[in-house]
């Protein structure tokens, strides 16, 4: 019987044992998640975002950290297309993103010149043109119609006492109209006063300019204090086209010189302007600068928020280019994939210039020779996201 018992014990323990021995980890492996790659651990385990099982990923033997290298398999099926890079000459025309915006200089805020209740408004939705001198809205104010009566009143003494000339009764009619005007009324309005003798609680006020309504944030009912915005209006009939310019391609604008402006939400429409500013402050975190032509807008048919591009003439020279689709570009810069090796990657960040047609200048960052990845540049950044779990971009300088 204790024979059998010390055989069971020492069953129990051994088996404990292999359950204690841990596996060895692999260095050459890492392990990351399908849904979040920028999960990397060193040993088997769920993803902490996702809760799924980590995937084991094997490293490639002479891959360096900053390099990709895929299989024969990956490159046909992703169509990995590469071509030697040479210098060559690119057309005459520099393409610049843009986008339409107001006329800042058309902007009106319609202000209430007195403190009072709103009773009633003429336009009540954003959007609604508004046409210069039309009724705008309704008010009571306690001061404005004491203001009113004071005017009557200055009136009213010189029709009684016009024969004493002791007081001025001229200049208290006037400083009472001029402060009725201030407070926004108009010499329309006051005529009618002075005609009628008969002062009206609500007075109504008439829009100063016309436009389009981009903010209204009062009520019927609403009071408003002296200064407090009562509408916004947005005069259409010029808009601004605000182009993005890369550091490297400020070189290549002269303000004053003549633009084509093309609309492809109107078939490519093409406007000339005039490139009026350029923004003297470049951002220091995406190296973008800003330039501006106003074009005209009649019949309002354009609308702020549209997409367009800025075609400008340059002077043809020789330079490396590359497709537009070789480029892969955000806020951070530009970058490219070359050829390191048969099946090895890496990229590399580039300072581009003029773009023409499907081509972009590539100013610096690349040599004559170099082995470039003109189809399926995408393709190798997200795959270096899943497989590394970091952006290839990061801490990338010019």
């Amino acid at each position: 019987m204790r024979y059998i018992i010390f055989i069971l014990v020492f069953i129990i323990l051994v088996s404990s044992c292999k359950n204690t021995i841990k596996e060895p980890i692999d260095p050459d492996t890492y392990y990351t998640c399908s849904m979040d790659p920028q999960v990397v651990e060193y040993k088997p385990g769920k993803c902490p975002i996702c809760k799924m099982d980590l995937t084991p990923v094997k490293k490639r033997k002479g891959e360096s950290q900053d390099e990709l290298e895929l299989s024969e398999q990956q490159i046909q099926l992703g169509n990995i297309l590469v071509d030697t890079i040479r210098n060559g000459t690119i057309n005459d025309q520099l393409i610049l993103t843009a986008s339409l915006n107001f006329d800042q200089s058309k902007l009106y805020a319609v202000s209430s010149r007195v403190m009072g209740r709103v009773e009633k408004l003429y336009f009540k939705n954003l959007g609604e043109y508004v046409k210069k001198g039309s009724p705008l809205y309704e008010m009571y104010s306690e001061d404005l119609n004491n203001a009113k009566q004071e005017y009557l009143l200055a009136i009213d003494k010189k029709n009684a006492f016009s024969s004493q000339a002791i007081i001025d009764f001229d200049q208290l009619i006037q400083g009472a109209k001029n402060k009725l005007l201030l407070w926004g009324l108009t010499e329309m309005q006051l005529s009618e006063l002075a005609n009628t003798r008969k002062a009206s609680p609500i007075t109504t006020y008439y829009s100063t300019a016309g436009g389009y309504i981009t903010q209204l944030d009062i009520r019927e009912g609403d009071y408003v204090m002296e200064g407090g915005t009562i509408v916004k209006l947005a005069d259409l009939s010029t808009l601004w086209v605000e182009a993005q310019v890369y550091s490297s391609q400020l070189a290549d604008l002269q303000e004053n010189s003549m633009v084509t402006v093309q609309l492809p939400d109107f078939n490519n429409k093409e406007i000339k302007g005039k490139l009026e500013f350029v923004n003297p402050e470049i951002n220091q975190a995406t190296r973008i600068n800003l330039v501006r032509i106003p074009i005209p807008n009649p019949g309002n048919y354009l609308k702020p928020g549209m997409s367009a591009y800025v075609l400008l003439k340059s002077p043809r020279r020789k330079s490396l280019s590359l497709p537009i689709d070789a480029v892969i570009r955000d806020g951070k810069g530009a970058t490219v994939w070359v050829q390191t090796g048969k099946n090895t990657f890496k990229n590399l960040m580039v300072q581009t210039g003029l773009e023409s047609d499907d081509r972009i200048e590539i100013i610096s960052g690349l040599s004559e020779g170099d082995i470039v990845v003109l189809k399926g540049a995408y393709l190798l950044h997200s795959e270096y996201i899943f497989k590394k779990g970091a952006n290839p971009m990061e801490g990338m300088k010019m």
